[in-house]
C-alpha cells in the first residue's frame, strides 16, 4: 500500500522509445515538448533515463529537470526494464514533482531548445555540405531502412532526392528556409514525415553546412521496429547484483533512516538536547554515505560491463558546467566556497553525452568543495585546443602530491582519508567516462598548490 501512495505518476514506453501511456502530469509535459501519444519520449532528461535503464538491464533513478517553456520541473523518476511489456519497454514512476514559472526565455535559448528536443525524436539524421549535398547519414526506425540506405550510398547527392518536397513546385535548388519544416515522402515507409533543417552558422556568412533531422508525428506501429530495439531483444539480459539485486531493495530503507535522522537532527519532532540531535546527524550522514556507496557501485557495474557505451551528442560544456555549479551551489555555500562558473554568454561545443559529462563534473566539483578549506574559490573554466575541448575545475585546497596523483584514479583510492564521506570509486569512474566519451581525465598538482582536474572531450567542430 505504501509503494502505491508514494507514486504520482506511471507510464509505460516500449523498447523503440516509445511512450504508449502515461499518467498527468507527466503526459502534459510530454505534450507540452512537442511529443504524441502514443509517441516517441519527447522530454530529453526521460529518454536518457529509459535508454540507460533499457541499455543496463536495471532499475534507473533519478532527479530529472525539464522545461517545457513555461515551466522549470523537477521530478524523482524510476524507470524499471520490463521484459514482459512491448517489445521490452520500460515501466516508468514518477514519485515527486515540483514545478515552478520558468524565467522568460530568449528566442535564442527557446530555439536552442527546440532543436535539442528535436534531435532527441528524430529518427533519422544526416550531415549535409553547404550545398545540402549528403556527408553522412543514421537512422533506427526499420520502415526507414530503404531510404536510409539509399542516402548512405548516395553520399555526396543532395538529400531532396531521396527525401522528395511534398507540393512544393519551386525549381531546385531551394533555398534551406524553404525547406525548413516541410513535408517529404519516405520511400518504404507509410508514416508521414517532416525535415527539421538546422544550420551551422558562421558570423556574418552563409550556413558552413546542415543537420537533416527527419521526424514524424505518428508512431512506429506493428512491424516498424528500432534496430536498436531488434538487437538489444536478441541479446542475451545481464543480471547485476548491485543495480538489479541490491540497490532496489536497501535504497528504500535507508532513504527512511536518512529522513526520520534528519527530522530528529532539526528538533522537528520536539525538544531535544544537543548531543542526541549531533548523533542524530551522524546517523543521517552515514546513511547518505550508503546511498552514494549503492551508486557508485551500480555505476561501477555498468562502466566495467562488457560493451559498455555512451551517446554522444551535440552539446555545449558551458551549459553543463554551469549546471552542475548550480547543482552544488548549496553545499558550497555551506562552506562559505564560491563556485566561479562559466557565464551566460560563454559557449564551448563538444561531442560528447550531457549526462556522463555532467556526472563527471559533479564528481569533481564536489570533491573539490569536500576538500577545499572554508571561504575559499572553485574555478570551472573552459579551454579549446583544436579538435578537443576541455573543462578544467581548480580548487585551493591542500593539493595533491605527484605520487599521489598516480593513485588517484585507482579503485577504491582515498589516499588514505577517512571520515570525509567519500567511497574512493568517484574519480575511477568518472575517467572511464571520459575514455568511454573519446576524451581523458587528468589532474595537475603540487602540495600546497590546490588541484586542477582536466576533463577533455572531442570538440564539436561543426558548431
Amino acid at each position: 500500500m505504501a509503494e502505491e501512495q508514494t507514486v504520482l505518476a506511471r507510464a509505460t514506453c516500449d523498447g523503440m522509445d516509445q511512450l504508449v501511456s502515461a499518467d498527468e502530469p507527466l503526459a502534459g509535459l510530454h505534450l507540452r515538448c512537442g511529443g504524441h501519444l502514443p509517441g516517441r519520449v519527447a522530454i530529453p532528461e526521460l529518454l536518457e533515463l529509459v535508454r540507460k535503464a533499457r541499455h543496463c538491464g536495471f532499475r534507473v533513478a533519478r532527479f530529472v529537470r525539464a522545461h517545457d517553456g513555461l515551466e522549470m520541473v523537477q521530478a524523482w523518476i524510476e524507470v524499471d526494464p520490463n521484459s514482459s511489456a512491448e517489445r521490452g519497454g520500460c515501466d516508468i514512476r514518477v514519485r515527486s514533482w515540483h514545478a515552478a514559472p520558468a524565467a522568460s526565455e530568449e528566442p535564442a535559448a527557446s530555439e536552442r531548445r527546440r532543436v535539442t528536443v528535436n534531435r532527441h525524436v528524430a529518427e533519422l539524421s544526416a550531415r549535409l555540405d553547404a550545398q545540402q549535398r549528403i556527408l553522412a547519414v543514421t537512422y533506427d526506425a526499420a520502415d526507414l531502412i530503404e531510404v536510409g540506405d539509399a542516402m548512405a550510398g548516395g553520399i555526396g547527392q543532395v538529400w531532396t532526392e531521396f527525401l522528395p518536397p511534398e507540393n512544393l513546385l519551386h525549381e531546385q535548388p531551394l533555398h534551406w528556409r524553404l525547406l525548413d519544416g516541410v513535408r517529404v515522402g519516405a520511400r518504404g515507409s507509410q508514416r508521414r514525415w517532416r525535415v527539421s533543417l538546422v544550420p551551422h552558422m558562421r558570423p556574418a556568412q552563409d550556413p558552413a553546412g546542415f543537420e537533416l533531422l527527419l521526424l514524424s508525428d505518428e508512431p512506429a506501429t506493428g512491424a516498424v521496429i528500432a534496430r536498436e530495439a531488434q538487437e538489444e531483444a536478441a541479446a542475451t539480459p545481464r543480471r547485476s547484483l548491485v543495480g538489479q539485486e541490491i540497490a532496489p531493495v536497501l535504497k528504500q530503507p535507508i532513504s527512511r533512516i536518512i529522513a526520520n535522522a534528519e527530522t530528529i537532527r532539526t528538533r522537528l519532532a520536539g525538544p531535544l538536547p544537543d548531543a542526541y540531535s549531533d548523533y542524530a546527524g551522524e546517523i543521517a550522514s552515514a546513511g547518505k554515505l550508503l546511498l552514494e556507496l549503492l551508486d557508485d557501485l551500480a555505476d561501477l557495474e555498468v562502466v566495467e560491463s562488457e560493451g559498455f557505451r555512451t551517446a554522444p551528442d551535440r552539446i555545449d560544456l558551458s551549459e553543463v558546467s554551469r549546471q552542475a555549479a548550480g547543482i552544488l551551489g548549496v553545499r558550497a555555500r555551506e562552506k562559505g566556497i564560491t563556485i566561479d562558473a562559466p557565464q551566460m554568454g560563454d559557449s564551448l561545443p563538444a561531442v560528447a553525452e550531457f549526462r556522463r559529462v555532467l556526472q563527471v563534473l559533479l564528481n569533481l566539483i564536489g570533491n573539490a568543495i569536500r576538500y577545499s578549506p572554508e571561504h575559499s574559490c572553485i574555478w570551472v573554466r573552459l579551454e579549446s585546443a583544436g579538435d578537443r575541448a576541455r573543462v578544467v575545475v581548480a580548487d585551493q585546497g591542500p593539493g595533491i602530491s605527484e605520487d599521489q596523483q598516480a593513485r588517484v584514479f585507482e579503485k577504491f583510492e582515498r589516499l588514505g582519508r577517512s571520515g570525509d564521506g567519500g567511497t574512493g570509486l568517484g574519480l575511477y569512474i568518472s575517467r572511464r567516462l571520459a575514455e568511454a566519451m573519446g576524451g581523458t581525465l587528468q589532474v595537475e598538482s603540487a602540495p600546497g598548490q590546490g588541484a586542477r582536474f582536466i576533463l577533455e572531450v572531442p570538440a564539436d567542430t561543426w558548431s
